[in-house]
């Protein structure tokens, strides 16, 4: 096991200098997960992690809380109106496509802003895949990453674009799922 000076040398190899395109999609669980287990790991090396909701919105989750405790180096920002044309969502489609355009613009800021090590786009796939947003301005946002900035893209239904782009891809398979017995959604688990 290295200690975590013998794990900084080895960021001075170069490459670890080159932030990465990193994109968690699929149709299983853990997308949102698998950035929230890289953002931990970040804060290990005292780096900065922000993480962009693009969906969710009005409804609690779990990680809204455990971000504050792990501030000031990780916080979490809802820009989304909530999931769209399901469950309690009344809202036109066109109020869901604001609001994405403007997390969009809002992570073209935050990602120029030379603050973060790591920005997670949580959801952004969906809200291509749901023409919230064009694929050409995720693409435009990831021409535009700054080289040390290491972009998290989250949700399933990625487009191929993106993939080509991409230096890590890695989709979450649903093979079984607790749903699939009447279980409902457990907190701390999946909210």
């Amino acid at each position: 096991m290295l200690s975590k000076t013998e794990a900084s040398k080895l960021d001075n190899r170069g490459t670890a200098s080159r932030g990465l395109v990193i994109v968690y999609t699929g149709n299983g669980k853990g997308k949102t997960t698998a950035s929230l287990g890289l953002a931990v790991r970040a804060l290990g090396y005292d780096l900065n992690v922000l993480m962009l909701q693009f969906i969710k919105g009005s409804w609690f989750y779990g990680e809204l809380d455990g971000a504050k405790k792990m501030a000031p180096n990780f916080s979490i920002i809802s820009l989304g109106k909530g999931f769209v044309g399901i469950i309690d969502d009344n809202k036109p489609l066109s109020e869901h496509q604001r609001a994405a355009e403007e997390a969009l613009r809002e992570a073209k800021d935050r990602m120029l802003s030379g603050k973060y090590d790591i920005l997670i786009l949580d959801e952004i796939n969906y809200a291509t895949s749901m023409k919230l947003i064009s694929v050409k301005g995720v693409l435009d946002l990831i021409r535009s990453k700054p080289r040390k900035l290491t972009l998290v893209l989250t949700g399933n239904n990625v487009d191929q674009q993106v993939i080509d782009v991409a230096d890590l891809v890695t989709e979450m398979k649903s093979i079984k799922h607790p749903f699939e017995k009447g279980m409902s959604a457990r907190k701390g688990v999946d909210f």
